[in-house]
């Protein structure tokens, strides 16, 4: 479904037709960003629907001991706006060549390391190495390709600046050149014909090969590099943020400046802490659990509320500007990937909002005498442990 199709269904449901738009606002009949105001049919029912997807568990695509799982609005209807993979490659594969027509692709590295190379619209390409807690960003449309490296398989979540893009497809090498005729190929490439016989006829997504070199190679065309690198090295920097309940990494495109879509946080939560009720006001939120146990909740106005419980592994996804919270209800440490979809960070905290109130603004909107909200915390909590801010 394109953009401006889905735009057009949208509009239906709300009661509106597009030429009725057009006529009364031409100017944002032609943006396709209409779209973000109007009600979206999932969201607009009695009760909420469910934002939790078992990732890990799900069946997804697997070749030998290689997986891609992935979490879209086919399997996650809510989280039209961010889809995610889960990816396991073994030594010596490869995800081969290929491209997003429809999204940028933001990763984490979970475990083993990774290679990666990727080429943009001006014929600069990149290759970079990845170890745990690492980052890359391609920006929609760039070709590129993902390799474990070294003898122990390599484990990474992939995050999508578009729920719909496994929808559209991805775009591989593998299976264009398959599909293209043997003349058209030889006439682009001053080749043979002959010289594409042997060549894959199906897309072949997981390449499989010998184990690369530790020192990558030239390209053919030699180093030809672009001005911003697509790697950054998240969990080797200090923590953006350090509270009695854990810690917060965090990365937009201040730090990371070629991320100008998606920003990446990883959120350490101990037992019983919390990251309290908050929305973002620009971007939908995506959530991976890396370890833990932990219960989110979802607060959709109209006294809609949903709680839902995230094990190891599950995808959590909210809305943009929906209340939330996250809670470490295990017993162990939780580690949380979070993906927004926008390059700068944006939130509101609900210790905040109280905070840069009156007292006696708060008494009279919640009916309680003025010295109660003295006690409450004159600063955002961000995150607190088990005993609350104190």
């Amino acid at each position: 479904m394109s953009g401006i199709h889905r735009r057009d269904v949208l509009l239906a449901t709300a009661g509106f037709t597009a030429a009725a738009l057009a006529a009364s606002n031409p100017a944002e009949a032609g943006d396709p960003s209409f779209m973000n105001n109007v009600p979206d049919p999932a969201l607009s029912g009695n009760e909420l629907p469910t934002f939790k997807f078992a990732l890990d568990k799900s069946e997804g695509k697997v070749v030998g001991n290689s997986f891609g799982k992935e979490a879209t609005v086919t399997q996650l209807p809510i989280s039209k706006g961010i889809a995610g993979v889960s990816m396991r490659l073994e030594p010596g594969v490869m995800r081969e060549l290929h491209w997003h027509a429809t999204a940028a692709e933001w990763a984490f590295v979970l475990d083993g390391r990774v290679r990666t190379t990727v080429i943009d619209p001006q014929g600069r390409a990149e290759t970079n190495d990845f170890e745990v807690g690492d980052v890359w960003y391609f920006p929609r449309g760039h070709g590129h390709m993902l390799q474990c490296l070294g003898d122990k398989p390599c484990h990474f979540i992939l995050i999508f600046d578009n729920g719909y893009f496994s929808e559209f497809g991805t775009f591989s090498i593998t299976d264009w050149m398959g599909h293209a005729p043997k003349p058209l190929l030889a006439k682009a490439f001053g080749m043979p014909e002959g010289a594409f016989d042997a060549f894959p006829k199906e897309e072949v997504y997981f390449a499989r090969g010998p184990l690369p070199p530790e020192d990558a190679a030239a390209p053919l065309q030699g180093w030809k590099l672009p001005p911003e690198t697509h790697k950054y090295r998240l969990l080797a920097q200090a923590p953006h943020g350090v509270y009695p309940g854990g810690r917060e990494w965090r990365v937009d495109s201040g730090r990371f400046p070629i991320s100008k879509t998606i920003t990446g946080v990883v959120l350490d939560l101990e037992p019983g802490a919390l990251r309290e009720l908050h929305w973002h006001p620009n971007a939908d939120e995506w959530q991976y659990v890396i370890d833990g146990q932990i219960n989110v909740t979802l607060f959709g106005s109209h006294g809609r509320f949903r709680a839902e419980t995230l094990d190891k592994g599950d995808v959590g996804y909210i809305p943009q500007g929906y209340g939330h919270s996250i809670e470490n209800v295990g017993d162990t440490p939780a580690r949380i990937l979070i993906g927004l979809n926008a390059g700068i960070y944006e939130a509101i905290d609900l210790s905040q909002w109280i905070a840069g109130n009156p007292a006696d603004v708060l008494a009279t909107n919640f009916g309680q005498p003025a010295e109660l909200f003295g006690k409450f915390p004159e600063r955002d909590v961000f995150l607190s442990d088990g005993k609350g801010p104190g």
